[in-house]
């Protein structure tokens, strides 16, 4: 089924993912209302700048705001009306929740309840938020669908957000909320988060340091480039979940349901050995990097694939950007943000 929208709350606006939606809805004419609570896990500076560039938009408007501030989420929500709501706020990253588990109970989990009920409430036509390619944790069959079994999380983060994707059905199940997940596979592009592989790699090589390549380099990643993700994010905006009239409680399909609720991957379907990454990386900058090898971190999985078969059947669309050039993009962003190529700044 798929509707207009022209009002939509994006959750997460400064992060990478929400600013690169935020500004496609923006050049495509939507009103967008952006929160972040411009959390300190990395650079805050890169945050502000994402901003500033959705800032020259008339009709976006910015509220600092965290998502387990129940009381100032109910104000956005009693002042605006919002036909999709978009939730890409989260506490990120896989190894940071071994060291600080309580961040991502109190983003990943009470905020993301907040959300709901503020959307439930405000009667939001469609409620479209961002799981993880991470909640397929031990699996191994590839390539992973949304149709496998995903219970068996190796994170806190993983288990976030497979939890995530278990509240959304609650409540469309329970208030009728049509609920839309994302798994997003190995997100990057310019604006990226410097907590990320590229990013990490390409400031080491221009720095003449050393990279540090986990499980001896023995892994894979469906590489998805930030534009591909938007694509489909914004693809399946417009189109509410229908009921899967097939669905059977004898034989449970984790991916669709009979309520309005459905699960996603977007990937670029296409895995990529990280070490040939890496060469690409070193070939776009035309450098060769120091190698430093390290065994498999707790937490992280060896290998993902995305099947994107219902993407493409419901929304006809596949993500398709060579790596290739989205590493060159990356780095023609990099290199002028940071000024590589005047003076400096570091990142």
């Amino acid at each position: 089924m798929t509707c207009r929208f022209d009002r939509v709350l994006v959750t997460g606006a400064a992060g990478f993912i929400g600013f690169h939606l935020a500004k496609r809805l923006l050049c495509d004419g939507k009103h967008v209302t952006g929160i972040d609570n411009l959390s300190p896990y990395y650079d805050v500076r890169l945050k502000e700048d994402r901003l500033r560039q959705l800032g020259a938009h008339e009709y976006f408007t910015f509220s600092k705001s965290d998502l387990s501030d129940r009381d100032d989420l109910e104000k956005i929500f009693q002042k605006n009306r919002f036909d999709v709501v978009v939730n890409l706020a989260a506490q990120a990253g896989v190894r940071y929740s071994l060291q600080n588990p309580h961040a991502y109970v109190d983003a990943n989990l009470a905020g993301f309840v907040n959300l709901l009920e503020c959307c439930r409430h405000s009667a939001v036509g469609h409620f479209v938020f961002a799981s993880s390619s991470s909640v397929y944790g031990a699996n191994t069959k590839m390539p992973f669908s949304v149709h496998h079994n995903v219970d068996h999380p190796v994170s806190l983060y993983a288990a976030t957000k497979k939890a995530n994707e278990l509240i959304a059905h609650s409540y469309s199940h329970l208030f009728g909320l049509p609920c839309t997940g994302l798994r997003f596979f190995t997100v990057y592009g310019p604006w990226g988060r410097p907590d990320m592989a590229l990013f990490l790699f390409t400031h080491a090589i221009l720095e003449n340091k050393p990279i540090q390549i986990y499980n001896h380099g023995k892994m894979k990643r469906d590489f998805t480039y930030i534009d591909d993700i938007v694509e489909g994010v914004v693809r399946l905006m417009a189109r509410i979940p229908d009921p899967d009239p097939t669905w059977s409680g004898d034989r449970p399909d984790p991916g669709t349901s009979y309520s309005r609720y459905k699960i996603y991957n977007i990937g670029n379907n296409r895995p990529i050995e990280l070490l040939d990454f890496i060469a690409v990386i070193e070939k776009t900058l035309e450098r060769t990097a120091t190698k430093e090898f390290l065994g498999l971190q707790p937490g992280d999985v060896v290998e993902t694939y995305a099947d994107i078969d219902d993407l493409a059947r419901d929304v006809g669309f596949k993500p398709g950007t060579p790596i290739e050039e989205g590493i060159r993009r990356f780095v023609q962003w990099f290199k002028v943000y940071y000024g590589y190529d005047t003076v400096r700044k570091e990142p």
